[in-house]
């Protein structure tokens, strides 16, 4: 099913706003133990804001109003520094300490960066660049500062939806455990990229897998355990098992779709995450508003459990928080994150509208 009844072009919609700018010190009190969101400008999003947790449950703190359209970002484990995006034409990676005192800033070489990921070792980081459809390839010294300007990774390619598939559009990266290989998911070219990199700075530059055409695949999750990852399609409204290959290569294994069979409306699925017991599978749908629950049996293959209401309408990103017994869901155009109850057995029970905020679009530890 492809979505042409919702106007889904949002980078053409993200202004030229307020760059990534210097933070206080101070939000490190107000962030340790607690959340981040990143909000959209031109939806009335009044920047980063830090979350935190009481007796009456999640809470809003004072925004950021200098870190515009933070719409991913990734933390570093070993140094804490965190690796923020700046979705706009001219798009910009913000480096800041754990307690968002701003380090560094680098352009990411394209338009819209949308998702990022940090290698195993911590010293190179990828940015998919959703308009310009490429990845800047950063290295990174020890103290986690990128060195230089990054590597420009160009995909090429289109698909039948000429109103979302007119070229290629990057829209995820990850690397392999070793740090050698570069997956990047393309929704416009309909395919899974990827980018071998070598000694000395060489990128040599494949396709890793195909989706059917008009699919627009978006993310990708790995099995913790299994030699297995998991594709949603943001068009097509499927997930899709695939079998992974030591030299890089997906094939696929099966496909189901991510809404019930009784559903005819429009939707668009977005973000997808596997449990740390690599035993469910959550996939969220934009337009039906539900959360998507599969069972992940041993041999990796996917059976569906429930659809969870979102709590909102359109559920952009979710964090899983396994510890805490809850699911919590960015819902963009209803402007909330709404928290869901995680049970022992991955199900998920009825939200709670929880913290009002518009735009948001993003959740992170």
């Amino acid at each position: 099913m492809t979505n042409s009844a919702f106007p889904l072009t949002r980078r053409a919609l993200i202004g030229a706003t307020a760059a990534l700018g210097a933070c206080p010190a101070t939000l490190l009190a107000r962030t340790a133990g607690g959340l981040i969101a990143g909000t959209y400008a031109n939806e009335n999003g009044p920047g980063l804001v830090p979350l935190t947790r009481g007796r009456q449950g999640w809470s809003a703190g004072a925004p950021v109003a200098t870190i515009r359209n933070a719409s991913f970002g990734v933390r570093s484990a070993a140094t804490g520094v965190r690796y923020l995006l700046d979705e706009q034409s001219r798009g910009m990676l913000g480096v800041y300490t754990d307690g968002l005192d701003k380090l560094a800033a680098a352009s990411t070489l394209g338009a819209d960066p949308c998702h990022a990921a940090l290698s195993a070792d911590g010293r190179r980081l990828a940015v998919a660049n959703y308009s310009s459809g490429s990845v800047a390839l950063f290295a990174l010294d020890r103290a986690g500062r990128p060195m230089g300007e990054a590597r420009l990774l160009q995909h090429e390619g289109s698909g039948p939806d000429r109103a979302r598939q007119a070229g290629p559009h990057a829209h995820w990266v990850g690397f392999t455990a070793g740090g050698s290989q570069l997956h990047a998911v393309d929704l416009g070219a309909d395919a899974v990229f990827l980018h071998r990199l070598g000694a000395g700075g060489a990128v040599d530059t494949s396709i890793a897998y195909r989706t059917e055409a008009g699919a627009g695949p978006r993310h990708l999750a790995r099995h913790p355990r299994l030699p297995i990852a998991y594709l949603v399609t943001e068009l097509a409204n499927t997930v899709t098992v695939l079998r992974a290959h030591a030299d890089g290569r997906f094939t696929a294994l099966a496909t189901l779709s991510t809404l019930p069979r009784d559903f005819r409306g429009a939707s668009a699925g977005a973000h997808i995450a596997v449990n740390a017991a690599g035993t469910r599978l959550y996939i969220s749908n934009r337009g039906h508003d539900s959360i998507a629950v599969f069972a992940i049996q041993r041999d990796g293959r996917l059976a569906l459990l429930q659809h969870a209401g979102c709590g909102g309408h359109w559920p952009r990103l979710f964090l899983l928080r396994e510890a805490d017994g809850e699911l919590l869901v960015a819902n963009e155009r209803s402007g909330n994150i709404a928290r869901l109850p995680l049970g022992r057995d991955g199900r998920l029970g009825a939200a709670a509208k929880g913290v009002a905020l518009p735009g948001v679009v993003f959740l992170s530890a």
